[in-house]
C-alpha cells in the first residue's frame, strides 16, 4: 500500500525556456503550445474549456477545470496534456485574452482554435452566484487528440460548458476515466449568450461504463445523484463539500473525510484542485479511497490560501501538511 505522502509520479527535471509553438496542426484548425513534454504520451489528460473569466473591472482571467486540474496534476509530477478550444493570447470581442504561453513549461496544450474564447460572468447575489456565459467556443472535437495523447493513463473530462460530446469520449484508450461533469448540467441561450440555468445530468451507457470516477459539489448532487451512485457502486463517486472536505462513495460503501482547516482567501478553482489530486492517486488501485481522499483534501486546502491558479502547491507543501496532522 502507498502511503499519503509517496510522491504519485517521478520527479521531472523541468526547463524554463520560451515555449516554441508550432504552426497550425494538419488534422484540424489547432496549435500546440510545446513545453518540454512536446511528444511524450501524458500520464495526466484533461479535456474542457480553458474559460475567460471577466471580472467586473473589465479584466479577463483565465479559469476554468482544464487549466486548474492540469496545473494541479503537473505541480504534483505528472507529464500533462491539455485539449482545449478558444482563442487565447488575442483582443477579441472587446476583451484582452491572456496568453497560454505562460504555462506551456508546465503543461503541453493543443488549442483547437475559434473565433472566441467561452467567456464566463460570475455575479453574486444575496449570496447566490448569478452565472452567464457570454461567448461559447464551441464544442472540443477529441479527434483533434494526438494517436499517443489517447492511451494517457488517465484522462480527466472536464466539461464547462457543454463542450464535450460524450459519445465520442467511449472511444479513448486509457486505463482511468474521471468525470467533472459541472458542464454537462448548464444550459443558456448558445446564439446571443445569456444566464446559465441547470438541468439534471445524464450520460449514456456506454460512457457511463467506462467512468471510473464522477465528481460533483454539494450544490451539483441533486442534479448528479443518479449517476454519482451508480459510478459509486461500480468504482468511484465523491461529493466534495469544500472546507468541510468530501463524502466519498467506494464499491457501494460511503464515508466522509474531513477538511483541512486554512486561512482562506479564495475558493475559485478548489474542487478542480480537489478532482485532480484525487484522479492521480484513486487510478493506482493500490491506493484505498481514503488515502486519495485524505490527499485530495490537503492539496485543495492548500490552494485556497491565495488566489488564482498560482494557489496551486507544490508536492513538498503538502507532504508537510500531511506530516503535521498525523
Amino acid at each position: 500500500m502507498t502511503n499519503d505522502t509517496q510522491q504519485p509520479f517521478p520527479s521531472r527535471k523541468r526547463h524554463h525556456k520560451k515555449p516554441d509553438l508550432s504552426p497550425r496542426e494538419s488534422f484540424d484548425a489547432s496549435h500546440r503550445h510545446r513545453g518540454t513534454q512536446t511528444s511524450k504520451t501524458p500520464d495526466y489528460l484533461v479535456i474542457g474549456h480553458i474559460t475567460a473569466d471577466l471580472q467586473a473591472n473589465g479584466e479577463v482571467v483565465l479559469g476554468g477545470t482544464a487549466l486548474y486540474s492540469a496545473l494541479t496534476a503537473a505541480r504534483l509530477g505528472a507529464r500533462v496534456g491539455i485539449l482545449t478550444r478558444g482563442a487565447y493570447g488575442t483582443e477579441v470581442a472587446g476583451m484582452n485574452i491572456p496568453s497560454l504561453e505562460p504555462y506551456a513549461d508546465q503543461v503541453s496544450i493543443i488549442v483547437q482554435e475559434a473565433a472566441v474564447p467561452t467567456t464566463f460572468v460570475n455575479e453574486y447575489r444575496a449570496g447566490f452566484r448569478v452565472q452567464t456565459i457570454r461567448h461559447w467556443a464551441g464544442e472540443i472535437d477529441l479527434r483533434g487528440l494526438p494517436p499517443h495523447w489517447r492511451n494517457a493513463p488517465i484522462v480527466h473530462l472536464g466539461p464547462v460548458a457543454d463542450e464535450i460530446n460524450p459519445s465520442q469520449a467511449v472511444g479513448l484508450t486509457t486505463e482511468f476515466v474521471g468525470i467533472t461533469p459541472q458542464g454537462w448540467m448548464r444550459t443558456w441561450p448558445r446564439e446571443t449568450g445569456g444566464k446559465v440555468s441547470l438541468l439534471p445530468l445524464k450520460l449514456p451507457g456506454s460512457l457511463m461504463s467506462r467512468v471510473d470516477c464522477a465528481i460533483v459539489s454539494t450544490e451539483e448532487i441533486h442534479l448528479a445523484r443518479d449517476v454519482v451512485n451508480k459510478v459509486g457502486e461500480r468504482r468511484l463517486g465523491v461529493i466534495t463539500k469544500g472546507e468541510d472536505g468530501a463524502l466519498i462513495i467506494a464499491g457501494g460503501q460511503k464515508f466522509e473525510l474531513p477538511g483541512f482547516r486554512v486561512h482562506t482567501k479564495d475558493l475559485t478553482g478548489a474542487g478542480d484542485v480537489f478532482a485532480a489530486a484525487f484522479f492521480i492517486k484513486a487510478a493506482d488501485r493500490t491506493i484505498s479511497a481514503e488515502t486519495a481522499g485524505r490527499f485530495a483534501n490537503a492539496v485543495a486546502a492548500l490552494s485556497l490560501r491565495e488566489v488564482g491558479v498560482d494557489a496551486v502547491p507544490s508536492m513538498e507543501q503538502v507532504d508537510e501538511l500531511l506530516k503535521s496532522v498525523v
